[in-house]
């Protein structure tokens, strides 16, 4: 748990950002040790512009119960929060509309945390109470226009908090910050308040790897030019696997971050028109393979073989070249969504979750998922 608030403004330009047409507000959040707080002073010095910018930051050591609630959650769980409650209510009623007054804002808490944290640590009347007191605050309470949700496995978490070595924060328990982040998770998945752009930072140091801070600056700019929110990738079954798709992990996001890293470490070209063209190429390269296959197919089937047979022939010979050739027009696609500052699995599940939606008529017209 962490809370309050310290405001601070700077009024001189530090980089020169577009015009985004309105004062806007981000918010970041993120279990404990993610890295909220560094994010919000990172991206508040990029966006820095001719307005003030300003940041609202929790300060959590105000609360008096703090240590105490790490180290017997069950008896001073109550306590903790209604103080935490009270707190945020207070800063964010009155912080958020007085420092839009004056510009744009970034903090790295958002008001509905407080719930998360409490349906995680209350039960039965304390619960019960504590739910009233929230839905009559919560009214009041102004909506970010994006959130920036920072995920991070425990291990991590616990790495990252052992080495800010706060002293209430030395006997955190990992249980608890796995539930912690179970509850996150769970909570964002059906959050729909605001849009949410979801950022793994497991593999991530926007401090000392400049280029890891670029992505979530051109996803957050991409979100504020264009209105364009990049969405959780939805849980849903697969015809195949049947269980959970991407439980385990996201791996185009893993993907989309390695060829990050490749770029800075190989000093490849990142102009996205220059990609482009290098995509046409292998779309090329890979149409070559497949007039090969239908020609082999065609071949074989002229000699007898029956046609399923004849394909899986053609297929076998030339698996390998296929898979050179898919994979590059994969890796340019990738390549591609990084600079356009795009989540390629949250775009596509998007898009196939429209397609499913969608009433696919029968007619002589071809019907494709592009329209």
């Amino acid at each position: 748990m962490q809370a309050s608030i310290n405001q601070s403004y700077r009024l001189e330009p530090t980089v020169s950002e577009p015009s985004y047409g309105r004062a806007w507000y981000i918010a970041i959040e993120g279990p404990i040790g993610v890295g909220k707080t560094t994010l919000a002073r990172m991206l508040q010095e990029r966006f820095q512009g001719k307005t003030p910018l300003g940041l609202l930051l929790e300060v959590f050591e105000e609360n008096p119960f703090l240590s105490q609630f790490y180290s017997d959650r069950a008896r001073y769980a109550f306590q903790t929060q209604m103080f935490f409650l009270l707190s945020r209510y207070r800063q964010q009623q009155q912080g958020v509309p007085r420092l839009m007054r004056r510009g744009a804002l970034i903090s790295d808490y958002i008001f509905s945390k407080d719930w998360l944290f409490a349906r995680l640590n209350l039960m039965g009347e304390e619960w019960e109470m504590y739910q009233r007191i929230h839905a009559a605050l919560a009214e009041q309470i102004p909506t970010p226009d994006l959130i920036v949700y920072m995920q991070a496995d425990a291990g991590v978490l616990m790495g990252r908090i052992a080495q800010r070595d706060r002293p209430y924060e030395r006997n955190m328990d990992r249980e608890y910050i796995e539930s912690l982040c179970q509850a996150y998770d769970g909570f964002f998945a059906s959050y729909e308040d605001a849009p949410v752009l979801f950022t793994n930072t497991n593999q991530l140091n926007i401090v000392t790897r400049p280029a890891d801070f670029q992505s979530i600056v051109s996803q957050v700019r991409s979100a504020l030019q264009d209105g364009t929110f990049q969405r959780q990738l939805p849980q849903f079954e697969t015809p195949l696997a049947g269980e959970r798709w991407l439980a385990r992990g996201r791996p185009l996001t893993d993907f989309q971050r390695f060829h990050v890293e490749l770029d800075r470490s190989k000093h490849f070209d990142t102009d996205p028109y220059f990609n482009y063209l290098c995509l046409s190429e292998e779309m090329g390269e890979l149409g070559s393979e497949f007039a090969k296959l239908w020609m082999e197919e065609a071949a074989l089937v002229v000699e007898g073989q029956e046609p399923a047979r004849a394909r899986q022939h053609a297929l076998n010979r030339r698996r390998s070249a296929l898979e050179s050739e898919l994979a590059d027009c994969l890796a340019y696609l990738l390549k591609l969504a990084n600079y356009a500052g795009i989540d390629l699995e949250t775009a596509y599940v998007g898009k196939m979750h429209r397609n499913q939606e969608r009433s696919w008529r029968e007619s002589p017209k071809v019907e494709t998922e592009q329209e």
